[in-house]
C-alpha cells in the first residue's frame, strides 16, 4: 500500500507498529501475532458497533493498513463525523489512495486544523504536488514546528529547492529525529560546502558530514554507506571501508559493488573482485564493466574483454569506447582503433583525443592530428600538451613548443619539465633551469638528473686543500644527482661518477662505473676504463677498451692505440691508428697524431 510515511506516524497510534523485519521470528511467533491481531480486530469491531468513536477510528486504520479500503471507509467516515482527527487524516489517506486527491485534501485540512501534524504534512505535500508552494510551505512548517519528522524533511526539501538558507536547519532537525534520507542529504550538503570553501573537490570531508553519513548508513541508507566507504578508503582505513561497501552493495548499490571490486583487486583477490564487478556491471555500472574488460584483456581473453567494453559503452561510460580503441590498437586493427578513439573523443574523452592524434600523426596526417592534440590539451590532457610541444619543436617553432612544454610541466609532466629546463639552460637562465630540472629529476628522469648535476657541478667551488696539501673530497649534491642518473643507466652520468671516484682514489669504484658505461656503448667510458687499466699495469686489456672506443669514433683512444703499437714495434699498425686519430680529432689530438704518423712513416721507409 502506497502510504505517506511510516505507519506509526500515519495512523497516529503506536499499537499498530510492526517489526521492520521478521527474519528473526519463527512461524509460531507469527501465528501468535496473527491470532492476537485477529482478536484485537474483533474487540475493536464490537466496540465500534457499540458506538465507540475511538474504536471506529482504530478499526478503520487497521483495515486501511491491510489494504481493505472498502471495509475501512465507513468506519473512518463515522469516526471523522464524530470529530476524531486521526480518522480524518486516515480518511484523507484512503481517498488519496482511491485517486480523489482534492477530497483527501479537504479531510487533511480538517485534521490539520484540529492539530494533526501528520495531516499537516500530507496537506503540505498535496499543495506542493499542485505547484502551490506558499500553501505547501505553510502546512509543512506547521507540521515541522510541532515536531513531525517527515514534515521537517519535506519542508527542508522545499526550501532547498528554492535555495533558501533555512533548509539546513530543518534538514538537521529531521536528521536528528532519525530520518535517514535527511541525515544523508545533510551530510552531502556539508560535504559540498566544505569543497566549495576549499575550492577543491578532493578536500577532506568534514567530521560532522562524516558523522551524518555514518548515522544514515547505520540506518540502512545504501548511498550513505557508499560515501562512508569512499571516505574511509581515502583515509587508508580499508577494512572498515570494505565493510560499508559490502553493506551498500548487498542493498543493491552498483557503485559500491564496483568500489568493493577495486578494493579486493588491490588486495590481490581478483577472483572475488570479478564477482562484485560482474554484479555491478549487470546492474548497469559502466566502470565495473570496464574493469571486467581490463581483467579479461590482461588474461588475453580479448573477445570477452571487447564484450565488456561494449557493455560499458552501452551503459553510457565513454571509457568503454576508449578501451575498445586501445584493445584494437594492441591487436594492430588500426582502422577500428581510430573509429573507437573518434567516438570517445567526440564524446569529450581527452585521452582518446590524444590517442587519436598520435594515431593520425604516425600515419603521416599531421594536419589532422594537431586539432585533436589541441582539443585534448585544452580539456586538460597533460600528455596532449606535451605532444603539442613536440609537434611545434619539430617544425622549429621553439616559442610555441616552449609554451606547451611549460603548460605540461606545470601539471607535473616529467619530460616536459626536462624540455623547459634545457630551454632555460640554452637561454642562460640557470635558476629557472635548475627549478625545472629538479622537478623532472624528482619525477624519475635520468637525463634531468644528469643535467641538474652538471648545473650544480659548474657552480661548485674548487675543493679546499688539506693542510698537508692533499685535496679533501666531500660528497657534493651534484655527485648525488650524477649517481642517481647513473643508477638509472645514464651513460654520461656513469662516466662522471667514475671520474669522481677516480678523483677520490677509489679505483675499484671508478672501474665499475666506467665498465658499466662502456658495456652500454659509451666511448668515453671505454676510453677512461682503458686509462685506468693502463695505470694499473694492464695495458693489453686497456688496448681492448681503447679499440672499442676508437671504433666508436674516439680520437684520443685511437692515438693511445697508435702509441701502444709503436712501442711494441708494430709500426704499420701504429701508423694505421695514427691515421684514424687524425681523421677523428679533435684538433690537438689530430696534430699529435699527424706528427706520430709522419715519424712512423719515415721509420718504415728507412
Amino acid at each position: 500500500m502506497d502510504v505517506m510515511g511510516d505507519k506509526a506516524t500515519l495512523f497516529e497510534t503506536g499499537r499498530f507498529v510492526q517489526p521492520s523485519s521478521r527474519e528473526d521470528t519463527d512461524t509460531s511467533d507469527e501465528t501468535g501475532e496473527i491470532a492476537d491481531e485477529a482478536a484485537e480486530e474483533l474487540r475493536q469491531r464490537l466496540a465500534a458497533e457499540a458506538g465507540d468513536v475511538e474504536a471506529m477510528s482504530v478499526l478503520g486504520a487497521m483495515l486501511l493498513r491491510r489494504g481493505d479500503l472498502d471495509g475501512a471507509e465507513p468506519h473512518l467516515r463515522a469516526a471523522t463525523a464524530a470529530g476524531d482527527r486521526a480518522a480524518a487524516n486516515n480518511l484523507g489517506v484512503l481517498l488519496h489512495q482511491r485517486g480523489y486527491a482534492d477530497e483527501a485534501a479537504g479531510w487533511w485540512r480538517i485534521a490539520a486544523v484540529a492539530g494533526s501534524t501528520a495531516a499537516a504534512h500530507a496537506l503540505g505535500r498535496h499543495h506542493r504536488e499542485r505547484g502551490d508552494e506558499p500553501a505547501a510551505e505553510y502546512w509543512l512548517r506547521q507540521s515541522a514546528e510541532q515536531g513531525h519528522t517527515l514534515g521537517a524533511y519535506a519542508l527542508a526539501d522545499l526550501l532547498e529547492h528554492r535555495g533558501d538558507a533555512g533548509a539546513e536547519h530543518w534538514m538537521r532537525a529531521a536528521a536528528e529525529r532519525g530520518h535517514r534520507e535527511a541525515a544523508y542529504r545533510l551530510a552531502r550538503a556539508l560535504d559540498r560546502k566544505a569543497a566549495r570553501e576549499a575550492d577543491d573537490d578532493g578536500a577532506p570531508v568534514p567530521d560532522e558530514a562524516e558523522q551524518w553519513y555514518r548515522q544514515a548508513a547505520a540506518r540502512g541508507h545504501r548511498r550513505a554507506a557508499l560515501h562512508l566507504g569512499t571516505i574511509l578508503e581515502k583515509r587508508g582505513e580499508l577494512k572498515e571501508a570494505g565493510r560499508w561497501y559490502l553493506t551498500s552493495a548487498k542493498d543493491g548499490e552498483a557503485r559500491a559493488a564496483c568500489a568493493l571490486g577495486f578494493l579486493l583487486r588491490d588486495a590481490g583477490d581478483t577472483e572475488n573482485a570479478a564477482v562484485w564487478w560482474l554484479r555491478a556491471a549487470q546492474d548497469g555500472d559502466g566502470n565495473a564493466a570496464n574493469a571486467l574488460g581490463a581483467l579479461h584483456a590482461a588474461r588475453g581473453e580479448t573477445q570477452t574483454a571487447e564484450r565488456w567494453y561494449r557493455a560499458a559503452m552501452d551503459a553510457g561510460d565513454v571509457n568503454g569506447a576508449y578501451n575498445l580503441g586501445l584493445l584494437c590498437a594492441e591487436q594492430g586493427r588500426t582502422p577500428h582503433a581510430e573509429q573507437w578513439y573518434r567516438r570517445a573523443a567526440y564524446a569529450g574523452h581527452q585521452e582518446a583525443a590524444n590517442a587519436l592524434a598520435i594515431l593520425l600523426l604516425r600515419a603521416g596526417d599531421e594536419t589532422g592530428a594537431e586539432p585533436w592534440f589541441s582539443k585534448a590539451a585544452e580539456a586538460g590532457s597533460v600528455d596532449a600538451a606535451f605532444n603539442l610541444g613536440i609537434l611545434h619543436a619539430g617544425r622549429g617553432e621553439e616559442q610555441a613548443a616552449l609554451r606547451w612544454y611549460e603548460r605540461a610541466a606545470a601539471a607535473g609532466h616529467t619530460e616536459a619539465a626536462l624540455q623547459v629546463g634545457m630551454a632555460r639552460l640554452r637561454d642562460g637562465d640557470d635558476q629557472e633551469a635548475e627549478r625545472h630540472l629538479r622537478c623532472a629529476a624528482g619525477g624519475g628522469s635520468a637525463e634531468a638528473a644528469y643535467r641538474l648535476a652538471t648545473v650544480l657541478d659548474a657552480r661548485r667551488p674548487p675543493e679546499p686543500a688539506h693542510e698537508l696539501g692533499e685535496p679533501v673530497h666531500r660528497r657534493s649534491e651534484c655527485e648525488e644527482w650524477y649517481e642517481r642518473a647513473a643508477s638509472q643507466g645514464h651513460r654520461r652520468a656513469q662516466v662522471r661518477v667514475g671520474m669522481h671516484a677516480a678523483a677520490r682514489g677509489d679505483v675499484v669504484e671508478a672501474a665499475r662505473w666506467y665498465r658499466e658505461a662502456a658495456e652500454a656503448g659509451s666511448r668515453n667510458g671505454a676510453f677512461n676504463l682503458g686509462l685506468l687499466l693502463a695505470r694499473e699495469g694492464s695495458e693489453p686489456e686497456a688496448a681492448v677498451w681503447w679499440t672499442r672506443a676508437a671504433d666508436a669514433g674516439h680520437g684520443r683512444a685511437a692515438l693511445r692505440l697508435a702509441l701502444v703499437y709503436a712501442r711494441r714495434g708494430e709500426l704499420a699498425e701504429g701508423q694505421r691508428w695514427a691515421d684514424r686519430a687524425v681523421s677523428l680529432g679533435p684538433a690537438s689530438v689530430a696534430e699529435r697524431a699527424a706528427r706520430l704518423r709522419d715519424a712512423l712513416r719515415q721509420e718504415l721507409s728507412a
